[in-house]
């Protein structure tokens, strides 16, 4: 038996080939899927079925590129109207070399949500291992809130998923999910590349409460909900347009960049925020490059062209990768020679304050502070004295609730997202904007106080 966990950095995904006797099966395909194709050709093994656990929310999937590229079939939930493929239902069994992938129906996270159980005829007619989608992950269970009318309905049927389907199947079975730590499709998802049924029933602390527990906590549950997943509910129920290739970006030159930003391109500086902080092209938006798949889809739209600025223009080939899996294919170029291009080019340079804890202390009776971390770091770790609570992602739509005739400060965790949020400001016309350097870290090793719900 052959399993390949791919992971996809930044979205947290993990797709997986599993093979048997020259046969493969390839389960939640990412859109750039040549990994699998090479992973084929490694193994000797003949591609032959491709699975969808579900209606993806996060990322493009890419079964009809694998498809094309492979010519199989594609198989998911019929529980969904996808314009492809074919629906399955529970007890649907597939061969695949000596495995027997049995279906699974396991809604909850989404309606027509399967897993995929998995026997190795050639041994035994035990489950050995469940690919359980967005259903179970290590250390937590998947998100019900994308039926906002059916709160209670949907994470009940999550529980009796779980309870009924899976931990049903054994202690030892293996667990494998479609996403790891710092996915926005769970809250608390552990940092394990690999979990068992028995393992969960001991540790996951959803799976320790009753079933009207779980349903209460679920329906009391609070996710951020980019905008970006309208787009790729539509993608991937119709299918994503074909990628043949990544995007080709081309060098762009100074006169280029600046005609393509009077007509509206996006100019999405990747750089860390010390360096954007310090100068920056104005009319750009800084998200740091490890943050691209997790906050591009708050900001950039699917419409106008974006164009990519760095220092040095490393390893642009991952930024694109990043960007398509998410449905951005309106990528144009970057800025030939990196931002040092732009500035030894006699260019106009903004720059954003960055004022370090004691400075910030000094100027809190004056300042309109933005805590721009999520609502659960908030509540939990606590805040600076008479900060304003607005998450990253809701900047640009909470506008009113910013004045503009005030010197305005944001600040995060470390000071990646403050930037992010000062540069988006910036990009609205707000004129007096400045970041707390190093963000809530820097405040609390500086000793200044935090105050919270609990000691106000």
């Amino acid at each position: 038996m052959i399993v390949e966990k791919v992971v996809s950095e930044g979205i947290s995904h993990n797709s997986y080939f599993i093979g048997s006797n020259g046969e493969a099966a390839v389960i939640d395909p990412r859109r750039d899927c040549e990994v699998y194709v090479y992973l084929a050709e490694q193994h000797g093994c003949k591609i032959t079925h491709i699975f969808e656990t579900h209606r993806n929310e996060d990322y493009v999937i890419g079964s009809l590129n694998l498809a094309w590229m492979t010519g199989v079939d594609i198989y998911h939930g019929s529980h969904h109207k996808f314009a492809y493929g074919n629906g399955v239902k529970e007890g649907d069994t597939f061969k695949v070399g000596s495995l027997e992938l049995s279906v699974l129906e396991t809604p909850g996270h989404t309606i027509e949500h399967i897993s995929i159980a998995v026997r190795d005829k050639s041994t035994s007619n035990e489950i050995m291992i469940i690919f359980t989608g967005d259903a179970l992950f290590a250390g937590d269970v998947g998100r019900t809130d994308f039926y906002p009318d059916r709160m209670e309905e949907m994470a009940g049927k999550l529980y009796d998923s779980i309870v009924d389907k899976i931990l049903s199947a054994g202690e030892g079975v293996i667990i494998y999910p479609a996403h790891g730590e710092g996915s926005v499709c769970g809250e608390e998802i552990s940092d394990h590349p690999v979990t068992t049924v028995g393992y969960e029933k001991k540790t996951n602390p959803l799976l320790k409460k009753t079933r009207d527990e779980f349903v209460a906590y679920k329906v009391r549950e609070r996710h951020y909900t980019p905008p970006y997943f309208k787009k790729m509910e539509v993608l991937n129920t119709y299918g994503a347009p074909p990628l043949y290739n990544l995007p080709f970006l081309r060098p762009l030159a100074i006169a280029e960049i600046k005609q393509f930003r009077d007509r509206e391109a996006q100019l999405l500086d990747i750089r860390a925020p010390t360096s954007y902080g310090c100068g920056y092209i104005p009319g750009s938006i800084n998200i740091w490059r490890e943050g691209l798949s997790s906050f591009v889809g708050w900001v950039c739209n699917y419409g106008d062209p974006i164009i990519i600025i760095d220092d040095f223009n490393l390893e642009l080939e991952g930024i694109v990768r990043q960007l398509v899996r998410l449905g951005y294919d309106n990528l144009i170029g970057y800025c030939a020679g990196g931002f040092p291009a732009w500035y030894l080019g006699g260019q106009d340079v903004h720059t954003i304050e960055q004022l370090s804890p004691a400075q910030l202390q000094g100027e809190l009776a004056t300042v309109f502070l933005v805590d721009v971390r999520s609502i659960g770091t908030w509540e939990t770790i606590g805040y600076i004295k008479g900060a304003h609570h607005i998450w990253v992602g809701d900047i640009k739509d909470r506008l009113a609730d910013i004045p503009r005739n005030r010197h305005i400060v944001t600040y995060c965790d470390s000071g990646y997202k403050g930037t992010m949020a000062a540069s988006i400001l910036k990009l609205n016309g707000y004129a007096n904007v400045a970041t707390l350097l190093g963000g809530m870290a820097a405040w609390k090793n500086s000793g200044l106080p935090i105050v919270s719900e609990k000691n106000p």
